[in-house]
């Protein structure tokens, strides 16, 4: 019987404590880009819905080409169309060596597609500087893309020849 008792108030313990819980939305700075694939610029808290704003995260979101230093050549990619949205990269050359690359456009119907490519990007950037080739390992969770992201990447290092 006092088995029962302790299990019936744990019980109810615990729904009490689970219908308690209140979950909240992350708010995340809106975000777009150009459909042109041109720049993106960051806009501030005054600003109006209109404007186009950067993704936050640690990558460069919009052209670098005109923050090219001497020697350095912009080469942009093809957009691929993924199922979540299009993908388009920019790479900057300097002696047939990739030392930046930008993301142009990137999948941003949802937050989820802005949390993803937050979390994705800065990875298939930092394994492309490192490996210099479109050999590149996919991310985890970010399938679609990543394989966006290749081709792009793919098709800018194709048109850099």
């Amino acid at each position: 019987m006092r088995r029962v008792i302790l299990t019936i108030a744990g019980t109810i313990a615990g729904l009490v404590a689970l219908l308690s819980f209140k979950s909240h939305v992350p708010t995340v700075p809106s975000a777009s880009v150009s459909t042109t694939g041109g720049t993106s610029s960051a806009s501030g808290a005054s600003s109006s819905s209109s404007s186009p704003a950067t993704v936050p995260g640690e990558f460069p979101m919009g052209s670098l080409a005109g923050k090219l230093s001497a020697g350095e050549t912009s080469v942009t990619g093809h957009v691929a169309n993924t199922v979540y949205g299009p993908v388009q990269i920019q790479l900057v050359m300097r002696s047939s060596k990739i030392v930046k690359v930008a993301v142009l456009q990137q999948p941003m119907n949802t937050i989820h597609d802005i949390q993803i490519g937050e979390f994705a990007f800065p990875k298939l950037i930092g394994e492309t500087l490192t490996a210099q080739t479109a050999k590149i390992d996919a991310v985890s969770g970010a399938s679609y893309t990543s394989a966006g992201y290749i081709q792009s990447l793919q098709s800018a290092l194709d048109n850099q020849a």
